[in-house]
């Protein structure tokens, strides 16, 4: 899972596209995934940037393997 920091905040990583229609391209099939995985990111987009933050809120905020799964769906989307 290359790219993801593990933190305060749960599982994080930014993400740089070319313009806002990718960026919302790219934020929409991780909704369609995680909405699959019934686990659902904690997110922002400016212009064409995304954060993401996953953490599991019944597990008390913590990473659990809900949160490294969902980073690896996330991850394929982009080949990676």
């Amino acid at each position: 899972m290359a790219g993801w920091e593990e933190g305060t905040e749960g599982l994080v990583r930014h993400f740089r596209f070319k313009d806002f229609s990718e960026a919302f391209a790219f934020m929409t099939r991780v909704a369609l995934i995680a909405e699959t995985q019934g686990h659902h990111p904690e997110w922002s987009n400016v212009y064409n940037k995304v954060r993401i933050a996953l953490r599991t809120h019944d597990a008390g905020g913590q990473v659990t393997e809900k949160d490294r799964a969902l980073a690896k769906a996330i991850d394929a989307l982009l080949g990676e």
